[in-house]
């Protein structure tokens, strides 16, 4: 038996094949080339302040005591360690002061007597003691240390070193329109943040000091009587030099 076949269903489907190539290749081109609309989610900023921005955020800042189990005192250098822990809290803690000393370790009985030598030198320092919480913890090796610590205000910035994207040539969209990598940036942020003296000064500018009455009592003075307000050199340039050999 002989079958023929019309021309208009041999149109059809040929039509219907490229359709399904058509969708095919649609669904190809999509799935190599999703990007962050196709997912509903905001592009990323180009400026690397708003993709890594400084926060401020509160953070322990803490020294470490090693007592040796036959001395029972701190040390001369552990003294200064203190003394100086105890002064930079007056000008930036958020918070009192956390003492943790070991128990169970083979120094904990010249950690406790040590307590009493640490606590006269906060006192010393200008804490009041009821800024002070002495705490315990347990630890079994030989020697464990005193740990002292408060909050503070931290300007931070990161986590660095994430790479989300591939900055190689792929088919992402932020490779042909050469936009910043992800990274790009962090770690200047990061470094920035963990050198700024104070964190408020990230965000506004300090107050004006007073100024220094004598220098501006003498430099008025000095003006209202026509006289030369800078200050010169008393001693002359040639008295800094060590021979008078070659004049």
């Amino acid at each position: 038996m002989t079958v023929f076949r019309s021309p208009a269903a041999g149109r059809a489907k040929s039509l219907t094949v490229r359709a399904v190539a058509a969708a095919g290749l649609a669904l190809f081109l999509c799935g190599c080339n999703t990007d962050r609309q196709a997912a509903g989610l905001p592009e990323p900023p180009n400026d690397y302040r708003l993709r890594h921005p400084i926060t401020m955020q509160e953070s322990d800042r803490g020294i470490e005591i090693f007592v040796g189990s036959n001395r029972g005192e701190l040390t001369p250098t552990q003294r200064a360690q203190i003394l100086s822990f105890g002064l930079a809290w007056k000008r930036e803690a958020t918070g009192g002061i956390s003492i943790d000393r070991p128990v169970g370790s083979g120094n904990e009985m010249a950690s406790a007597d040590a307590m009493r030598e640490i606590m006269s030198i906060l006192a010393a320092s200008g804490m009041p003691p009821q800024s002070i919480v002495m705490r315990t913890y347990t630890v079994h090796t030989t020697v464990a240390s005193v740990r002292i610590s408060y909050p503070r205000i931290v300007a931070q910035a990161g986590p660095c070193g994430t790479w989300p994207k591939d900055i190689g040539p792929t088919w992402n969209k932020d490779y042909f329109e050469n936009r910043p990598w992800w990274n790009q940036g962090c770690a200047t942020q990061r470094n920035l943040a963990a050198m700024v003296a104070d964190p408020s000064d990230l965000v506004q500018p300090r107050a004006e000091t007073a100024a220094y009455t004598p220098r501006r009592t003498t430099v008025v003075e000095k003006y209202r009587q026509g006289i030369n307000p800078s200050t010169s050199d008393a001693s002359g340039t040639q008295s800094a030099k060590i021979t008078d050999i070659g004049k």
